[in-house]
């Protein structure tokens, strides 16, 4: 029997009729689709307020159909088929992360179980119990297509923009696994619905004599791996200021320099379905999923019927707007810089974070003494390690002459060390017309007089 409970359970699925199943894989569809179209004018408007200037307000009521204008452009546009490229992954490289990016949203909770013609469904496609690893396995599948058409294109550009996609994959990935290796540990399921679940049962506080529901968002209470989690789905989702892989500055436009007209369409539309993606993604791990903020929650319809969509599409505008906020704030980073920040910043304090967590929920049941010694020695010997462990003194730099003199023989020539460049022909020849003739004519007193003009 279909547990008709507010909350969704994984009893809940596989209880609906075809058409239910076919509408709510459609609708997912059109809204991956939606949101690519008005996140790309969102995008827009949003960079323009900042820059002040008004962004997008010709086509449309705001300028809302200047992106669906430039879609209709792009299809009509003259398809290019480089010829050294791969001709079948060319062509597929595209579907591959636009593929990708649609089908993690089968998993993501929408909202509660609601009635559609009087069936009770859950707003969400369908749910496991390794839910989040079909989330990650689509993350990491989505980067083969960058990768592919990279390589496919059979161009220089394009191949270092998907080598530098598959390292900032292989580095972010690691650093958003462990971010969500802590959202197992405290939730105790991989199942989305699950997650929500267990963030609505949040910790209670009194407020002028009411018990009120207090923030059992695991953004609150799991903040180091909420901050981590969301920089590795910027770093995931190519966008700045880690769009190194597309960075135009140096790559032409990187993975998708050889692609036009609809081929180059799937991939903007992957890039903005991904983005939405993540912060769905974001939103059901750590935010509270569909669950309402709590000033609403006082209310006791806000958690039912369709109200919850409205919130939960309501906290992915506003992560989405931080996609946005940092693409207009933030340069973009070198890629060293990049490749540091993944592999000796976020991981090592991710690690460090697991052990800690693990530490209290395995020290749950202790006294507290215990608990602190516990926790507190290792935590005092690293920091005393860390403080007072011998540093060596790096060597002095050598100057410039013994960097010079160290060179070997037949190196290739150095300009003056003084910047200062010979004259030309015709300079030396304009000095040697104005010399008066009782002026001796060697070439070092000639020499010296056209280096002081």
């Amino acid at each position: 029997m279909l547990n008709l409970a507010q909350d969704p359970t994984l009893q809940s699925f596989g209880h609906d009729t075809w058409w239910l199943v076919l509408a709510k894989v459609v609708l997912a569809f059109v809204f991956a689709v939606l949101a690519t179209l008005l996140g790309v004018w969102f995008e827009r408007r949003v960079v323009g307020l900042m820059q002040v200037r008004p962004g997008p307000n010709q086509v449309g009521p705001f300028g809302l159909l200047q992106t669906l204008a430039d879609g209709i452009k792009m299809a009509f546009k003259e398809d290019i088929l480089p010829t050294k490229a791969d001709k079948v992954v060319y062509f597929f490289a595209p579907t591959i992360s636009v593929i990708c990016s649609v089908t993690a949203l089968s998993v993501v909770p929408f909202g509660p179980v609601v009635s559609v013609f009087g069936h009770h469904t859950p707003l969400q496609v369908t749910d496991v119990q390794v839910a989040v690893l079909v989330l990650l396995a689509c993350s990491s599948m989505g980067v083969y297509g960058i990768v592919l058409g990279g390589w496919a294109s059979g161009s220089t550009y394009p191949l270092l923009g998907g080598l530098r996609s598959s390292a900032q994959m292989i580095s972010y990935e690691v650093a958003m696994g462990l971010s969500i290796v802590a959202v197992f540990m405290t939730a105790g399921t991989m199942s989305t619905s699950g997650i929500v679940a267990a963030q609505g049962a949040g910790t209670r506080f009194s407020l002028f004599g009411q018990s009120l529901p207090g923030p059992g968002w695991y953004a609150v209470l799991l903040l180091p791996s909420f901050i981590i989690f969301f920089i590795a789905t910027v770093g995931e989702t190519n966008r700045a200021p880690f769009d190194l892989p597309e960075a135009e500055s140096e790559l032409v436009a990187g993975f998708m320099t050889e692609y036009s007209s609809l081929k180059f369409a799937l991939f903007m539309l992957s890039e903005y379905v991904s983005m939405v993606t993540m912060s769905a993604v974001t939103v059901t791990l750590f935010l509270g999923g569909w669950r309402a903020p709590w000033p609403i929650t006082i209310w006791s319809g806000a958690n039912s019927g369709w109200w919850p969509l409205l919130w939960f599409l309501g906290k992915v505008v506003l992560l989405v707007f931080v996609f946005v906020w940092l693409r207009g704030t933030l340069p973009r980073m070198r890629y060293d810089q990049f490749m540091r920040l993944g592999w000796k910043v976020l991981l090592p304090i991710n690690l460090v974070w697991i052990l800690a967590l693990a530490g209290f929920r395995v020290t749950s049941g202790w006294e507290r003494t215990d608990r602190l010694m516990a926790l507190g020695i290792p935590v005092v010997v690293a920091l005393l390690a860390i403080f007072f462990w011998p540093s060596r003194k790096p060597a002095p730099a050598p100057s410039l002459q013994e960097q010079v003199h160290a060179r070997p023989e037949g190196s290739f020539p150095l300009p003056p060390m003084d910047l200062q460049v010979p004259p030309s022909p015709r300079t030396r020849r304009a000095v040697a017309e104005r010399q008066p003739a009782n002026v001796g004519a060697d070439a070092g007193t000639v020499g010296t007089d056209e280096r002081e003009v």
